[in-house]
This record gives C-alpha cells, sequence and structure tokens, in this order.
C-alpha cells in the first residue's frame, strides 16, 4: 500500500522522509524525523509507535541495523512491519516481515533508504533511492525527495492507485523544517510536488520569525509594516 523515500543531505545535515500510499493520511502513521539523529519509516500495517520508539534509539547511540533489531525484537506483530532506518552518520537498514503485503522490496545507500509494499513491481524502491541519488546534491533535501518520488510513480509505484503523500524534512530545530500532506487526492504525489513549490521559498522565513520576529520579513497581510 505503500512506497517511500528516507534520507540525509551531506550538504546541510537535514533529515527528510516522503511517503505515499492508497491508504489516508500516510504521513501521520508512517513519517518520524528527528534532527540530528536519523530517520525512521514505519509502513505496512502500520505500528506509529515504532517511529519515536526509533527515534529515540538512534538518539541514544543506536545505529540502524541496531535499532532495527532492537525494534524487530520487542514489537508486537513484528512479521507484519516494515521499517526503514537512517542514522546520524547517513547508514540505513530495514525489515520486512514476513506477512509484509503483496509485492515488496528495498533499496539502501549511503544517505537514502527506499522501501515499498504492494508495489507495481520490485524494481520501484530502486527507481526511488537512484532518482534522488542522481538528483543534485546542491538542492534543498525536500526537493530531491520530491524527485525521488516522482522517479517512483515513472516505475510504477504501487499496484493500485494512491490517494495520500506527504513529507517531512528537519534540520536545526526540534520542529520539522517541511511538513507537507496531502490526505485524500486522486494525483497525491503531484499535488505534495506543488505545495512543495509554495513552501519552499518561504519555509526558512518561518523559523526566522519563531526565533527572531524583528529581523523576519514581512508577513504580507493588512497592517504589516
Amino acid at each position: 500500500m505503500t512506497f517511500s523515500v528516507i534520507a540525509r543531505c551531506a550538504r546541510t545535515g537535514q533529515f527528510g522522509m516522503a511517503v505515499s500510499s492508497s491508504s489516508p493520511a500516510v504521513t501521520s502513521r508512517c513519517a518520524f524525523a528527528r534532527a540530528g539523529v536519523g530517520v525512521v519509516a514505519s509502513q505496512n500495517v502500520t505500528d506509529p509507535r515504532l517511529g519515536p520508539a526509533g527515534l529515540d534509539l538512534l538518539e541514544r547511540g543506536a545505529s540502524a541495523a541496531e535499532c532495527r533489531d532492537i525494534l524487530v525484537r520487542n514489537a508486537d506483530f513484528s512479521e507484519f512491519r516494515q521499517l526503514a532506518i537512517l542514522d546520524a552518520c547517513g547508514d540505513g537498514a530495514v525489515w520486512s516481515g514476513e506477512r509484509t503485503l503483496g509485492c515488496h522490496a528495498t533499496f539502501i545507500e549511503k544517505n537514502v533508504v527506499s522501501a515499498g509494499n504492494m508495489l507495481a513491481s520490485q524494481s520501484v524502491p530502486e527507481a526511488v533511492g537512484k532518482a534522488f541519488l542522481e538528483a543534485d546534491e546542491s538542492l534543498d533535501l525536500g526537493e530531491r525527495l520530491v524527485i525521488a518520488m516522482l522517479g517512483g510513480l515513472e516505475a510504477g509505484g504501487e499496484a493500485g492507485p494512491v490517494r495520500s503523500a506527504g513529507m517531512i524534512v528537519v534540520d536545526r530545530q526540534s520542529w520539522p523544517l517541511v511538513d507537507l500532506r496531502v490526505d485524500w487526492d486522486d494525483e497525491p504525489v503531484g499535488r505534495l510536488a506543488e505545495l512543495w513549490k509554495v513552501w519552499q521559498p518561504q519555509m526558512n522565513d518561518y523559523v526566522t520569525r519563531c526565533l527572531n520576529p524583528l529581523s523576519a520579513p514581512s508577513y504580507g497581510v493588512p497592517g504589516d509594516e
């Protein structure tokens, strides 16, 4: 029901994830990232508890592989779960339990992991990962994640239509720099790409407005000077 990409930007140290699914509100259940720590995707028959638990393990010093092994060993019904994990060093680990749905596959390289289930073909995660790696490294991480997801669609995506998509990116703060969601749409990955184009030019301004409103750019609303 899902294909995703998790990644680390070697240039900025940002972590992020983009995901799409035939189910509604996929990002709320599957995508978890923490600044300076890493990113965890919990998908297939999702257990959202695994995301924060995995990030806590990474923050305490576990590698991606150690984090995966601990989660799988201790989780209820791990045979239903699919995990993708990236640690602070950009090393990845994956898990697809024996009851992962349909055609499923994973892809791992330095700084990027892709995983999916109920796919049109096993080549989709590789297409996602390679699209990310081939994108210009000077681009924002969010842009590279969008490129990766579009690469997955071009390779066939899910076996059936997707209905929701989303993206999170964390930078230096405790809150996400990017948190975009399309919770029900006929072309959610395309809509996500459109949302990114709206958000990208102003995302850093919202960080400035939080940290120091006096130095923030104009809000562009009536009464703002």
